[in-house]
């Protein structure tokens, strides 16, 4: 397996060598506005690369799995070609949801969706036929959350390297062949783009990497619901869940839609605290998240779930009340 995942290194760098040079032909470009984080226009579409590169090799060498999988193997497929669409020509946030919702039901055909929410304070939550329905929500939330975090040089696939490492260990740990395949797999492919993404990036992973990796880490999750409890979820993938929370909260505490845009998410923030040092700010944020993913592996099914909510939402109203103090000291508009 890991001489695979050299290979998925290897490739990942040629495909996002060659998609970096032929951007401008290909009308993959991302262009500064009001919200981005970088002046020069950039090319983007990396995530094509190292999505092309896990599926090439473990076709090669574990279509079995594929075959296994096939719903799973399409409808990650679906958020992928959406994901490349939109980095080609915008694509409307009601096509993204559209074939998130699509690409859930395909996932159901695997039996990969979420039925019950675990124990609290005694009473077991089963979701019955809310089944399908709240794991479109959880995948549309989840997938979105990880693409809003995409603004900053090398935060998205370290933090996304971070999550996919605790799922690894979870596979492992509980001899998942699939879960350890899909997570080592695609953090071999991020490794390899970060050598092109850390600051100063020279191309950016855009939708086709975001809205998948955001898709994959959402189906390990699922995946993952077997072994460990559904509240550690909310840990091993804590900061693009926070960041979420947050920059909702902020939204609607100014009245305003909570699709609109902003530069009020937390490594905003935390950048302009930090000096407007990248570096910092990406470094502090991954140091964090790794901490809550330590704290998510070691719950397990025995524990008060119960507990564990009450706990993450101390930390949802803790990092809300930081971050907003900060947002005032900065004089920011959120």
């Amino acid at each position: 397996m890991f001489f695979e995942f050299i290979l998925i290194f290897l490739l990942s760098l040629v495909l996002i060598n060659i998609i970096q040079k032929k951007a401008t032909f290909f009308n993959l470009v991302d262009i500064p506005n009001a919200r981005s984080s970088h002046i020069h226009t950039t090319p983007r579409g990396a995530g094509i690369g190292f999505y092309l590169a896990v599926i090439l090799v473990l076709a090669l060498f574990h279509f079995d799995i594929i075959l296994s999988y096939l719903w799973t193997a399409l409808a990650i497929g679906c958020v992928f070609i959406v994901g490349v669409l939109d980095d080609y020509h915008d694509t409307s946030p009601k096509a993204k949801f559209l074939i998130i919702f699509l690409s859930t039901f395909l996932l159901s055909l695997d039996n990969i969706v979420i039925s019950e929410l675990g124990t609290f304070f005694g009473y077991e939550l089963s979701l019955g036929w809310l089944a399908l329905p709240f794991t479109a929500f959880a995948l549309v939330a989840f997938t979105n959350a990880l693409n809003l975090i995409d603004g900053l040089d090398g935060l998205a696939a370290t933090i996304s390297i971070v999550i996919l490492s605790t799922f690894f260990t979870i596979g492992y740990e509980n001899d998942d062949f699939f879960i350890m395949l899909l997570s080592g797999a695609f953090i071999s492919s991020l490794l390899a783009f970060l050598l092109f993404n850390w600051h100063p990036a020279s191309i950016f992973m855009g939708d086709s990497g975001s809205l998948t990796l955001g898709f994959i880490i959402s189906v390990l999750a699922i995946k993952s619901l077997l072994y460990i409890p559904a509240i550690s979820i909310l840990f091993l993938a804590a900061i693009p869940i926070l960041d979420t929370f947050i920059v909702v909260m902020l939204r609607r505490r100014s009245g305003r839609s909570v699709f609109s845009a902003d530069r009020c998410h937390i490594h905003h923030v935390l950048k302009q605290f930090f000096s407007d040092s990248t570096q910092k700010t990406v470094i502090f944020l991954v140091s964090i998240q790794l901490i809550y993913s330590l704290i998510g592996l070691q719950l397990d099914k025995s524990m008060h779930e119960g507990y564990l909510l009450v706990f993450f939402i101390f930390n949802i109203f803790f990092f809300y009340r930081l971050i907003s103090n900060l947002i005032k000291k900065q004089k920011r508009e959120c």
